[in-house]
């Protein structure tokens, strides 16, 4: 098993055995560690694994970090425009 997989699995473990745990910050600190690490981790693993192999592991990060991803998608939907009313 080459070593960005190997990263890659570690960082999902990680997210989800921290996801577990109760925090006062719901777990928003975490967040944003996790993914400063996953960024570069993702993209390593993307390089030396092809794209598919990163489209993957993209999406179980989403489905780890979903509140992270949600908030920014409601965050792009409201700076296209003015709300329709």
């Amino acid at each position: 098993m080459s070593a960005p997989i190997l990263m890659a699995l570690i960082w999902l473990i990680a997210a989800n055995v921290a996801a577990m745990f109760p925090s006062r910050d719901h777990h928003w600190r975490f967040a944003y560690v996790m993914i400063a690490i996953g960024i570069p981790l993702l993209g390593w693993l993307t390089w030396q694994q092809g794209p598919i192999v990163g489209l993957l592991f993209l999406a179980a990060g989403a489905s780890v970090l979903r509140w992270p991803v949600i908030y920014l998608m409601r965050w792009l939907r409201g700076a296209k425009g003015p709300k329709s009313s």
